[in-house]
């Protein structure tokens, strides 16, 4: 496969071209299908794609194959696309060798099978009118990135991963609870399942909706809702753009003295070696102590900000030309847990589940709470139906009452729970 990728740079030389990269990635998963209380199919895919980046007199071109290709045909597509394009300096990776084993652990389709069958199980042993649907999977993935300097990184990564879905029907009243877990080496349902039947029990009674402005308690699966215009935020590009409210302001007070944010690429699961531009992922402190401390750039951008990379060019898709993206964003928790969290709570709701997106650049939203419940006097007494949360990021930060101890993945971000001292709550 080694040889097969430095063909395509062999190519673009003879074509008369300099600098080229190639960028190739390979899966193969076993995903598993739980509907209905039972086991639905089976699957097993492989994939595999090739992106070749290079550039003719300053020009880029990129063409991206799947599956087997020819060289000659992906050389001849990127070097015909350079002429749509205009030129621009040449970013790519200097000489250097990476590659790095696997870490994770692959587990026999027989056990993921198991394992989906007793989740459903204990659920419906406590709610046996509950209809259950569970996603199990077992991936491994390889991505090598080569390019025309001497560059050659490489690293594999097995992960397993489930996902649990708990449909409730009541009349005319639908409940659904989702939750799931990744990892690299084992999976655990235990504490999946435990909270999935603390929030069947907490929504055993509809309560009263709740209007005006009231403390709100995210928690870990919704509270992404307000770190994810942080990344915006903090997004090089954005900030070249000037459409950032953060741009030019780095070491301000921007958000509550109680959040730290950083991105921590080595931290397990979701570890990365090296961004798709060969640069190595690093540690970097975003947010310390409600002070702005950095932004994240790719190449192109680091260097437009007058900034070196910090190792965060990453291509949203295949066909996609490196942008400033976060891996591993990571929360450091406070002292309450979740359950001490909702005794501070004398009259508020809890959040757990929203529908749509969130907030844009501006921080603005307004959005339906998909699952979420009443809390008076410390006390959940039941679920909120037909209610939206409304405000503005920026200035719901600043008014952070506690951070949780409880901290879970929320796809790449690791973060607690979230008490926020007063929100607009409309019914």
């Amino acid at each position: 496969m080694n040889y097969e990728l430095e063909k395509f740079l062999q190519l673009a030389k003879e074509s008369g071209i300099q600098d080229s990269e190639v960028y190739y990635v390979q899966s193969q998963s076993r995903p598993i299908f739980f509907e209905g209380n039972r086991l639905k199919q089976l699957e097993s895919s492989q994939s595999e794609g090739t992106a070749l980046r290079l550039w003719r007199e300053g020009c880029p071109g990129l063409a991206v194959a799947y599956g087997q290709v020819k060289p000659r045909i992906l050389v001849d597509k990127a070097i015909a696309i350079t002429e749509l394009n205009d030129p621009q300096i040449i970013e790519l990776a200097p000489a250097r060798r990476s590659i790095h084993p696997d870490t994770g652990k692959t587990v026999p389709v027989e056990d993921l099978i198991d394992l989906g069958r007793d989740a459903i199980a204990r659920i419906r042993d406590s709610y046996p009118e509950t209809i259950c649907s569970a996603e199990l999977e077992c991936e491994t993935e390889t991505t090598t990135l080569i390019n025309s300097q001497g560059l050659y990184c490489q690293y594999t990564e097995t992960s397993l991963s489930y996902s649990l879905g708990v449909e409730l029907v009541r009349g005319e009243d639908f409940l659904g609870i989702y939750d799931g877990e990744y990892s690299k080496d084992r999976l655990n349902c235990d504490r999946v399942i435990e909270d999935i039947l603390q929030r069947l029990h907490w929504a055993q009674t509809n309560a009263t909706a709740l209007t005006g402005k009231v403390p709100v308690l995210f928690t870990a699966n919704a509270a992404t809702l307000l770190w994810d215009t942080i990344m915006m935020a903090t997004n090089g590009k954005q900030v070249l753009e000037k459409s950032s409210p953060w741009s030019n302001i780095r070491g301000d007070l921007v958000v509550s003295p109680l959040l730290t944010l950083s991105q921590q690429p080595n931290l397990e699961p979701y570890s990365c070696p090296f961004d798709d531009e060969g640069t190595g992922t690093q540690d970097l402190n975003l947010i310390t102590k409600g002070r702005l401390d950095n932004y994240y750039c790719d190449r192109f951008i680091g260097r437009e900000l007058g900034l070196s990379t910090t190792g965060n060019g990453f291509r949203p898709s295949l066909g996609s030309y490196p942008t400033p993206s976060l891996v591993n964003v990571i929360l450091e928790p406070g002292n309450s847990t979740l359950p001490d969290l909702i005794k501070q709570l004398d009259n508020g709701i809890i959040v757990d589940q929203i529908l749509g997106n969130g907030a844009d650049i501006s921080g603005d939203f307004s959005i339906n709470v998909d699952l979420g419940y009443r809390v008076i006097n410390g006390e959940v007494v039941g679920r909120v139906k037909d209610t939206a949360i409304a405000g503005n990021v920026y200035t719901a930060l600043k008014k952070i009452v506690a951070l949780g101890s409880d901290r879970y993945w929320n796809g790449s971000c690791y973060t607690p729970s979230v008490m926020i001292e007063d929100l607009s709550i409309v019914g």
